[in-house]
């Protein structure tokens, strides 16, 4: 059983930081591209952003400039670093292994305005 273990979610205000985290196994971590999803109410799930196990990354154009993605290989876990949030950046945001269609439980953001 793959774990991606999220974490860092909160209530911010408009024009706030958070920064979330993913932790997983080794062998997972270390093969495999990983990504954050979010789903906004109402909507589908979307690609915020993702990185290679090399560290190429990239961004939707709604996170571009404001959010960054890395990871801590020594950890085995995937950052998100986002600035500037605004209302519309709520939602559920979760972890994924793309390839392998695994997804965390999820962590709740919520901006206020």
């Amino acid at each position: 059983q793959v774990q991606l273990v999220e974490s860092g979610g909160g209530l911010v205000q408009a024009g706030g930081s958070l920064r979330l985290s993913c932790a997983t196994s080794r062998s997972i971590f270390s093969i495999y591209t990983m990504a954050w999803y979010r789903q906004a109410p109402g909507k589908q799930r979307e690609l915020v952003a993702a990185i290679t196990n090399g560290g190429t990354t990239n961004y939707a154009d709604s996170v571009k400039g404001r959010s960054t993605i890395s990871r801590d290989n020594a950890k085995n876990t995937v950052f998100l670093q986002m600035n500037s949030l605004k209302p519309e950046d709520t939602g559920v945001y979760y972890c994924v292994v793309p390839l392998r269609a695994y997804w965390g439980q999820g962590t709740q953001v919520t901006v206020s305005s």
